[in-house]
């Protein structure tokens, strides 16, 4: 059994509560761990980032616990309370997408995944690596696997896109492995906020489960690399269009069907006497299909007719571009240049009310055309059934083409700039629904208001649903020369950052316009909120060094511009990183400091109605880094007084925090007859308030209260 003050121990301790940081209880407790540290090492302790500074942490505190057993029984009454991480639900369930009705031919690939799914357990990982050009079924071929019947994954199959294409188009390693937790039951508040300790974190949860995990259209080993696990029960599916070095991994190339499974194919899709009909035309139509089932399912419908089509403006060489070509032949002029339009920028999932933006239709109309096309197999329907689209690579890479050839470059970029403008203005209407007592978040610009939302969880919704877009919106305005839209887009992006996280996926959108708005409009107000923006996640995902920086240039671009609100609020921030840091002794400066900006305020400034609210804020601030710096009676009035301010204005959030925050201060000096009031007052505060974290975590500290 391992030693509880072991540095081993200790350092488990560290990492489990700084893996815990996604949700408030788990912030309360990283501080609380900064105190007790402090006190047991007798000294300012930086907070750990890095495996090997957990580990120097842990060496400290273990030569101060095995010569003083007072501080050994504080540090271990500590640990005995450190939760190691949640247990997601063990129930089979499969994440894949559908799989295809009629499937032909690859018998010997299958035959090859189901060798290296059932192998003697050796040490090595389950992996192989199926990869055929676009259109030859090598995606289908990994869900038509993962879907049949299988005793080998009874905990489940799950599914990742990793976007493919190459590094510019792949999905970040973060938000990947948040999309595989979230389908093991892992809740967003449940993951570690750093990048880095997600890999772990998900081959942990998966070291005891027989799974399957698809991971489609990857582009490199590195790339998938991080989601490798030698877990017994696990077999990963890497999808490729091509093979890649690097990658331990089974191959199985999946390559054109012969003649024969062609034809069987187009039966199993139409029937023996539309083949039988179509003898005529059917050795024409196998050669332009050139052996891809989906240039053999988008033909099929085409088998009665009395010629084929006599002419393409692509190589028969591609025969994902030829079936394009051959369907798009048939489009009404307005399904067709929807079709070219909407393909111009490599949007992710898109809707009518984008498509109708672009096209000038009505969403309605959209609505109709866009369903043609994913009819006619132009489109695909994206995985969330939500009534949105998406390209196959191949077929967008037609569309695109087509567009530039008929519509002209001038035409395209018209176009393109009105999905911009419908993509800014959606992001305006929803952050500011979402978050409408926010200063941060602009306006709705003129009479473009848009659409009203039911509450703010629905306008929150619709932000995330359009997340993806909204971020490659920002890389087309960043292309496009048009920085003004950027930088509106990033600023709409707050709420999704302060209620939704999904930091991995918002950080390059971010950087992109901070970099923008510093070459354009430096010390401006933009430039504040952007700083401001990128520091705030670069805090939760736990890169400190990173946020420094941008919270000190928010400031520098806040003071620029005369903003004393947001020159307090960046310094305030500072000072939450700092206690973030457990640098309590610079917290409180900060805090001070920020107290001494808002103090200057005056009638005319912005943000002089919300002033009591903030300073009631930053009471509750410094009552935190007093309670790190170990001076419990001073850190009990500040909180006092933010607490009779929260109380008078009715701000029962802020009431429950700084409710909890007093009843630590009692509880780090063992009188849990004083603390207990308090946390059943929060409790009772937090009520019917959706704080499912807040209230576990009073209900941990009530327990140590009443059991003896």
């Amino acid at each position: 059994m391992l030693d509880p003050t072991s540095v081993a121990a200790i350092s488990a301790v560290l990492g489990a509560v700084g893996s815990g940081m996604a949700n408030e209880a788990g912030k309360w407790a990283w501080e609380s761990t900064g105190g007790l540290v402090r006190r047991i090492v007798g000294r300012e302790v930086p907070a750990p980032a890095a495996p090997g500074e957990r580990d120097e942490v842990a060496r400290m505190v273990h030569e101060q616990i095995r010569v003083n057993p007072q501080l050994a029984a504080a540090w271990n009454a500590f640990a005995s309370r450190v939760h190691g991480g949640p247990h997601p639900g063990r129930a089979s369930q499969s994440h894949l997408p559908a799989s295809i009705r009629f499937f032909t031919d690859r018998k010997e690939a299958m035959r090859r995944l189901q060798r290296e799914a059932s192998r003697r357990a050796d040490g090595r990982p389950r992996l192989a690596l199926v990869y055929g050009p676009d259109g030859m079924g090598s995606s289908a071929l990994a869900v038509h696997y993962g879907s049949r019947p299988n005793r080998l994954f009874p905990d489940g199959q799950i599914y990742a896109d990793l976007g493919g294409g190459g590094a510019t188009s792949a999905r970040d390693v973060g938000t990947v492995l948040r999309v595989l937790l979230r389908q093991l039951g892992v809740r967003d508040e449940e993951m570690p906020t750093a990048t880095d300790r997600l890999g772990e974190f998900f081959r942990h949860c998966v070291s005891d489960r027989r799974l399957l995990v698809v991971l489609d259209h990857a582009h490199s080993a590195a790339q998938v690399r991080p989601f490798l696990t030698s877990a017994p029960g696990v077999f990963t599916i890497v999808v490729a269009r091509t093979p890649f070095p690097g990658l331990d991994a089974v191959r199985v190339p999946v390559g054109p069907l012969t003649d024969r499974d062609a034809v069987r194919l187009l039966t199993d899709i139409t029937d023996k006497s539309t083949v039988a009909a179509a003898r005529a035309t059917l050795p024409s139509l196998l050669a332009r299909c050139g052996g891809s089932p989906y240039a053999l399912r988008a033909a099929a419908d085409r088998l009665l007719a009395p010629t084929l089509l006599p002419h393409r403006t692509v190589a028969d060489a591609d025969p994902v571009q030829g079936a394009a070509e051959d369907n798009y032949q048939f489009l009404t002029p307005e399904a067709a240049r929807m079709y070219r339009l909407m393909a111009l920028r490599g949007w992710p999932a898109f809707d009518a009310t984008a498509a109708g933006r672009t096209t000038g239709q009505d969403p309605a109309a959209a609505a109709e055309l866009l369903a043609d096309l994913a009819d006619r197999m132009l489109l695909e329907h994206s995985r969330a059934g939500d009534g949105r689209y998406r390209y196959r690579p191949g077929v967008r890479a037609h569309a695109e083409a087509t567009a530039i050839r008929e519509d002209g470059i001038a035409a395209c970029s018209a176009a393109l700039a009105r999905t911009l403008l419908a993509y800014a203005d959606l992001a305006a209407t929803a952050a500011h629904q979402a978050l409408p007592e926010s200063w941060r978040v602009p306006q709705p610009t003129g009479d473009r208001n848009g659409q009203r939302y039911e509450d703010r969880g629905t306008a929150l919704d619709a932000l995330l649903a359009e997340s993806g877009n909204l971020v490659e919106a920002v890389r087309c305005a960043e292309e496009s020369g048009d920085p003004d839209t950027a930088v509106r887009l990033c600023r709409s992006l707050w709420p999704l950052q302060l209620k939704a996280g999904h930091h991995e996926m918002l950080l390059p959108a971010l950087r992109i316009g901070a970099r923008l708005v510093d070459g354009h409009r430096p010390g401006s107000l933009d430039a504040g909120a952007l700083h401001a923006q990128l520091a705030h996640t670069f805090t939760e995902l736990g890169r400190w060094e990173e946020a420094e920086a941008e919270t000190l240039a928010a400031a520098r671009a806040e003071q620029s511009a005369g903003h004393k609100r947001g020159h307090a609020s960046a310094v305030e921030f500072l000072g939450l990183l700092r206690l973030r840091q457990w640098r309590y002794q610079e917290a409180y400066e900060c805090f001070e400091e920020a107290g001494d900006i808002l103090g200057s305020l005056g009638g005319r400034d912005e943000g002089v109605a919300d002033l009591p609210r903030a300073q009631a804020l930053l009471e509750r601030h410094r009552g935190r880094a007093l309670r790190g710096l170990g001076r419990s009676e001073e850190a009990r009035d500040r909180l006092g007084t933010a607490l009779r301010r929260f109380r008078a204005s009715g701000d029962t959030y802020n009431t429950a925090r700084t409710l909890t925050d007093l009843a630590e201060t009692w509880l780090d000096g063992g009188d849990t007859e004083a603390a207990l009031p308090l946390i059943d007052e929060a409790i009772t505060t937090l009520d019917g308030q959706r704080a499912e974290y807040h209230l576990s975590h009073l209900r941990r500290l009530r327990e140590r209260c009443v059991t003896p």
